[in-house]
């Protein structure tokens, strides 16, 4: 009998538990480190002074985190791009008709606030990438101004073309609404916060609480990111200081009409001078008076001018070189810049970021060294559409493709419960990370915290037996609107999106008054749940840096997908079923014109219904999936429950397989229209900007009855998940080869 095999199958067993529970050490040791009255420390000096792009502060801290970084002894650079960033040098909005009204376009200083009267630093009140423009038109009131508000004013017979329409924020990214409003003749457009949605309707205002008060204007990019994000200039390639760039007037994501923000105070005399028909019930805000749409009698004067300069951003970017895998990149990533102070959005992610490389360097100091390179970004230039991330991944996309195992982002942070957004195939991951970290308020893990949530907020009962029964609590799908767009959505690189929340209402988003003080009198005012963030993410890149296997599971997102194709499958039938029943009643007479000329009402018309699609190629594919995800887990599970330790080569053949698996999602012609954005699972939708759409090709054909093209998406998404079930069949191959030796 030959003694040395049973010796080193034990042997090996025994190195196998002897890792893991270093592992389970390291850890521990990590999660240990981080401290609120650092973060507090770290967010108070960031946020000091206003530190947008192009401003002195802003370059400041790329350098201060730099230094810092290196005082850790960690290896740092700071990496620039030269984008396009214009700032105004004239705002006008004035109420000519039927009385006359000028906009104050002012955030006033807060007594108690020490930050808000910096007004010499902060960037006035507007929309960046507005494209100049001065106009007189009358107003339209156009509810959240998204495609379903330009159908109901169809139905009513009111049309903005030649007018300026005004829209509230919310429902979708304020992107979206001048880009309607084009598409729709509009002239000019106008976005305001209504108190219902951030303001006193939901309590007090700030300083007394911390709702958005009368004055408070939220900036922000109007550019068309679901077309491209990043620099408009330098579409697909890094806007490096040789790179070939676009004329301002060829950037296809700019807007085409003048836009600006206001507060509601200055939108109540705009909105009460309106007349025409009284607004459905649901477009009512809170404001003291009768919502009407309009047109008429008001006119309304809007003038835009900007300074459309070339800004030099800085990334600032940290590597911890992996001892066994230096080829095998986890990114960690979190913006600096901000709109004003920006003391939520972003130095409490930033500040927890800086944490838990602090706690790294610590680390390292006591011996510990990542198998994989740790590659850490504090990106600039967010705010204005994701320039730094998207910058920098387009410069160093070969390089990407080939070594980017993980990107994990987070932005803001704030006090409750663990958000989580990502790729499916990462969700039994994050779970298991959730599982481990406690929750400072409630002293359970945050993941039976959410758990209980989702229980209580369930909305059918099958929604409450899945939360009390799925291993794996579901997590939502990436869109876009933070700097994990570039690395999954064009580069398809497995990503994850972390945050705290829930517990913490405001309304000073991209104002004068996110800063130090808001922050610490109404959010995580003792910085704990910034921590707990950073021990989440930190937690996270340890496992995915040392994992022997990458810790990547199939099963979920199969399943996921599943749901996807019935949402879709669904949307085609209900237009169908809607469809029908519109053209029953109106072949009955039930839609009929009344007889007053007045009368604004537009009878229907009878519409085809529309086709059946073939499903069928998505089906297959999707049934190879599952069988291929089913085929991994058990491979998986074999070496697992046989605590099996795999050769270093053969780790690393597998390794490059897995990180194959959400490369390959991507269609390289992209999606319609928009061939930037290449994964054919997940983007960002037309109109919705930041909100996702799910399996994007054909849902949204089927939602804009492009009928042609949803038969050919549903052969592109067959033909991308085929590809993904080959690279998972192909790993799973190979693991029980391995196992077999």
């Amino acid at each position: 009998m030959n003694l040395r095999l049973p010796l080193l199958a034990l042997l090996l067993t025994c190195l196998t538990v002897y890792a893991q529970n270093q592992q389970t050490d390291w850890e521990m040791r990590f999660r240990d480190i981080p401290a609120p009255d650092r973060i507090s420390a770290y967010v108070q000096r960031l946020s000091a002074r206003p530190h947008h792009v192009g401003s002195a502060y802003n370059k400041d801290n790329a350098e201060w985190l730099a230094t810092t970084f290196k005082q850790w002894g960690l290896e740092t650079r700071i990496e620039t791009f030269d984008v396009l960033f214009p700032t105004p040098k004239e705002r006008l909005v004035e109420l000519v008709v039927p009385t006359r009204f000028r906009a104050a376009l002012q955030e006033p200083a807060v007594s108690v606030d020490p930050t808000s009267g910096q007004h010499s630093e902060q960037l006035p009140t507007y929309n960046a990438y507005s494209i100049d423009g001065d106009v007189t038109a009358p107003l339209v009131y156009v509810n959240y101004g998204i495609p379903e508000d330009y159908e109901q004013l169809e139905r009513l017979g009111v049309s903005v073309k030649g007018c300026i329409v005004i829209a509230r924020y919310g429902a979708s990214w304020r992107g979206i609404k001048p880009k309607v409003a084009v598409e729709k003749g509009a002239v000019g457009c106008l976005i305001y916060s209504d108190p219902r949605n951030d303001g006193y309707y939901h309590g007090d205002v700030f300083p007394r609480g911390p709702w958005r008060p009368k004055d408070g204007v939220q900036r922000g990019s109007v550019v068309d990111m679901p077309l491209y994000p990043g620099d408009p200039l330098t579409p697909g390639v890094g806007a490096t200081a040789n790179a070939e760039r676009l004329e301002i007037s060829e950037a296809k994501t700019l807007t085409k009409i003048p836009v600006l923000p206001l507060s509601y105070a200055d939108a109540q005399p705009l909105l009460a001078a309106l007349g025409g028909p009284v607004a459905p019930e649901p477009w009512r805000g809170a404001l003291p008076i009768t919502y009407k749409i309009g047109p008429g009698p008001s006119k309304v004067h809007l003038k835009v001018k900007s300074n459309w300069d070339i800004e030099t951003i800085y990334n600032v970017i940290v590597t911890i070189a992996g001892s066994v895998y230096p080829d095998e990149w986890i990114i960690r990533g979190n913006h600096h810049d901000a709109w004003v102070n920006g003391a939520q959005d972003p130095c409490t992610g930033l500040a927890a970021q800086m944490e838990e490389l602090r706690a790294l360097a610590e680390l390292m100091k006591q011996g510990w060294r990542p198998k994989r390179t740790i590659i850490y970004c504090a990106w600039d230039a967010e705010e204005p559409g994701l320039l730094g991330s998207t910058e920098w991944a387009e410069a160093h996309a070969d390089e990407l493709k080939q070594k980017a195992v993980v990107y994990i982002n987070t932005d803001s942070n704030g006090r409750g419960f663990l958000g989580v957004e990502g790729s499916h195939s990462l969700e039994e991951f994050i779970n298991n990370v959730a599982r481990d970290i406690i929750d400072p308020e409630k002293n359970i893990p945050v993941w039976k915290r959410s758990q209980l949530r989702q229980i209580a907020n369930a909305r059918t009962p099958e929604e409450r037996a899945e939360a009390r029964s799925r291993p794996d609590l579901r997590i939502g799908a990436l869109g876009s609107g933070s700097d994990y767009t570039a690395f999954i959505d064009h580069l398809g690189i497995a990503s994850l999106n972390l945050g705290y929340g829930g517990e913490d209402g405001g309304g000073i988003y991209h104002s004068i008054y996110d800063d130090f003080y808001w922050y610490t009198h109404f959010a995580d005012t003792d910085f704990t749940y910034g921590r707990t963030l950073a021990q989440t993410a930190g937690t996270a890149v340890i496992r995915l840096a040392d994992a022997d296997l990458l810790p990547f599971s199939f099963t979920n997102f199969a399943e996921t997908v599943r749901l996807y194709v019935d949402e879709v499958k669904r949307l085609l039938k209900n237009l169908q079923d809607e469809t029908k029943e519109r053209n029953r009643q109106i072949a009955e007479g039930v839609f009929t014109a009344v007889a007053d000329p007045k009368d604004p009402f537009v009878p229907p018309v009878a519409e085809s219904v529309p086709p059946h699609l073939n499903f069928a190629p998505l089906e297959n594919a999707l049934e190879t999936l599952t069988k291929s995800a089913d085929h991994y887990n058990q491979a998986v599970k074999k070496i697992q429950k046989g605590k099996i330790s795999l050769p270093a080569e053969v780790l690393r053949t597998l390794n490059a397989t897995l990180i194959q698996s959400e490369r390959a999602l991507l269609s390289a012609e992209g999606l319609p229209g928009r061939p930037w954005f290449k994964h054919m699972i997940y983007a960002p939708g037309s109109y919705t900007g930041y909100g996702v759409k799910t399996l994007p090709g054909v849902r949204e054909a089927i939602e804009q009855k492009r009928w042609n093209d949803a038969e050919a998406q549903t052969i592109r998404v067959a033909r991308v998940l085929e590809e993904a079930s080959s690279v998972i069949h192909t790993a799973a191959t190979r693991l029980e080869s391995a196992v077999r030796r």
